[in-house]
This record gives C-alpha cells, sequence and structure tokens, in this order.
C-alpha cells in the first residue's frame, strides 16, 4: 500500500462511536430541557434571620 492510500482510510468504528455519541447527547439535552420546563428549579431566596428570645 503507498501512503497516499493510507491517508484516504476511514476509521468506521471511530466515526461510529462519535455519531452514536452526538446523539446521545442530543437525547440527553431534550430530555434536560424538559425536565427544567416541567420542574424549575427556584432560585434560592436568602432567609430572614429569625428574632432571637430575650432570655429572663
Amino acid at each position: 500500500m503507498s501512503d497516499e492510500n493510507l491517508d484516504n482510510i476511514v476509521d468506521f468504528s471511530g466515526e461510529r462511536v462519535r455519531r452514536v455519541h452526538d446523539q446521545n447527547e442530543k437525547r440527553l439535552q431534550a430530555v434536560r430541557a424538559a425536565f427544567a420546563k416541567a420542574l424549575p428549579l427556584t432560585s434560592t431566596r436568602s432567609k430572614a434571620k429569625k428574632k432571637s428570645k430575650k432570655k429572663r
């Protein structure tokens, strides 16, 4: 085999892994968006400090 033929070789297993990863990532982002829409995270508010009771 010449060097020219080696440059044109495609790694199908690597391409498949990358494509499957991209599909899974897209699906995961869709699920995350659905959860965020259904159950939005509330912003945390600082709680007011309770007044301490007077000691007798």
